[in-house]
């Protein structure tokens, strides 16, 4: 796990990559090129890019459709298979390297920049059955994101495109952003979401929080009308809490340290400043106690940060930042304390927050 990192880590962050089980492209957390295939650069929405899309009409399915029948299965193997691989992941990241509390935006770009080396396991808990959050959407249920610069970045590097603006950038439908990424991350062999799992508590041993106790999310949405249902367990080196800003499941990690007595307040977001907020949640996404990382909007409720509305860029990079912080708390290559190499664009540096921003336990 993370204690063989260190000879077989590839970083993405060296001027010079190297090949490696996902590919060679470089992380847009340095600003450095993307190399990516023709159709999936950014391209601005133009009639005249309406030729590059070509639809195969003339394609058939390499199957009769007429008279199509599926190969036979026992009902019992179905079950077998599906049983086997879920238990089999509960016992593989009962003890993991990160475990990530929520799937929104920041979670996901999270665990992406997380799951690049291979040697790093990762576990995601979310609570919805669907992942994503509400990045699914733009604001007040449209389609559109709109992704401030230098964050658009990013999505050159996940190969999303985007309509080109003078300082920003627009995905024309949400899904895009989120669908593209969790099938990028999904498909690597070091992470597991654990969707429809609801993070109920904290392990805390001494100062130090040591992973989430999890249930059902159903489980945990119905304590009130059922006998005891008792929990599971997680243990991580190190927690991301990406629960989001205030809710039915939103800020539960914050909302528990202060319960616990580990920090003293849980302010809440203040009122909406796009310009003010997003600088925020990024040079705020830090450590807060021993063991556990904040990121995305639950930054904002700790820190009584502007809330933000309808913008995502702060989620990506607040998410990327949150990564290499848990990578330097595993003792790991990261780009935060100098133990990468290569140039940096300026605009990408993102510094960690001041000692003086960080609560002692």
């Amino acid at each position: 796990m993370a204690s063989m990192a260190t000879a077989t880590f590839t970083s993405t962050l060296s001027s010079k990559p190297r090949t490696t089980l996902f590919g060679n492209s470089r992380s847009s957390f340095h600003g450095l090129p993307v190399s990516s295939s023709p159709h999936l650069q950014p391209i601005k929405s133009t009639p005249q890019n309406s030729s590059l899309i070509s639809m195969s009409a003339s394609a058939t399915p390499p199957y009769d459709l007429q008279s199509f029948t599926f190969d036979p299965i026992k009902e019992s193997i179905v079950s077998r298979e599906m049983t086997r691989r879920y238990m089999m992941d509960m016992i593989t990241y009962a003890d993991t390297d990160v475990v990530i509390v929520g799937a929104g935006s920041a979670g996901l770009s999270c665990a992406y920049e997380l799951s690049k080396n291979p040697s790093v396991q990762v576990a995601i808990i979310e609570q919805s059955v669907s992942p994503g959050g509400g990045a699914w959407l733009g604001g007040q249920l449209f389609s559109a994101m709109v992704v401030r610069k230098p964050a658009h970045l990013f999505l050159d590097e996940l190969g999303v495109d985007y309509d080109e603006q003078d300082n920003y950038v627009v995905i024309k439908h949400a899904a895009l952003f989120t669908s593209t990424i969790m099938s990028k991350l999904l498909a690597r062999p070091n992470v597991k979401l654990f969707n429809a799992v609801a993070a109920e508590d904290l392990i805390v041993k001494g100062s130090r929080v040591g992973g989430v106790v999890t249930n059902w999310a159903l489980v945990s949405m119905n304590h009130d009308t059922q006998s005891c249902m008792d929990p599971n367990v997680v243990e991580a080196k190190v927690v991301v809490s990406s629960c989001g800003h205030d809710g039915p499941f939103g800020a539960t990690g914050v909302k528990r340290l202060k319960s616990i007595g580990m920090i003293e307040n849980v302010p809440g977001m203040k009122a909406l400043d796009m310009n003010a907020a997003e600088d925020a949640i990024v040079r705020l996404t830090r450590e807060i106690v021993p063991g556990m990382i904040v990121t995305g909007m639950e930054v904002a409720e700790i820190d009584g940060a502007p809330r933000m509305g309808p913008t995502f860029g702060a989620m990506m990079i607040s998410g990327q930042k949150a990564a290499h912080l848990a990578l330097r708390s595993l003792g790991l290559p990261n780009a935060l304390d100098g133990t990468y190499a290569g140039s940096i664009h300026p605009e990408l540096i993102l510094a960690a927050a001041d000692a003086s921003e960080t609560v002692d336990a």
